[in-house]
């Protein structure tokens, strides 16, 4: 009996395309939530203009945007919410990110206090 012999030239390959698809979606992923997660701290909003105060812009620290439009209206991640249900809502969040929980309200410089002083009592309470 003869042996059977095999080639040099014999390789061993697979295929690469759903891997490369793999990446592809994934890129396009974190494209798109990277751009979502932006444009929430950048609402068109004309803050009020600070004479005093610190910025104090730590990018680890689990961080909420409140933002309070001229009408009065509060988004919590780009969605209305009504101020009833902004203190269950935070502390769900608190509960589910950290204790350490950093709550960023940005409200229009046209809005009255009375409108922004239940969202600071609410976020005190969560």
């Amino acid at each position: 009996m003869r042996a059977v012999r095999y080639g040099r030239n014999d390789q061993v390959s697979f295929n690469m395309t759903p891997m490369i698809d793999i990446v592809f979606l994934l890129i396009i992923f974190f494209l798109l939530s990277s751009h979502l997660v932006r444009r929430e701290s950048q609402l068109e909003i004309p803050l009020p203009a600070a004479t005093t105060g610190e910025d104090e812009w730590d990018e680890t620290r689990p961080r909420v945007t409140l933002n309070v439009l001229s009408d009065g209206e509060v988004l919590l991640s780009g969605r209305a919410i009504a101020i009833s249900q902004l203190s269950s809502r935070l502390a769900w969040a608190r509960q589910e990110m950290t204790d350490d929980l950093e709550v960023r309200i940005r409200a229009d410089r046209t809005v009255p206090y009375e409108f922004v002083s239940p969202i600071l009592v609410a976020a005190a309470k969560a």
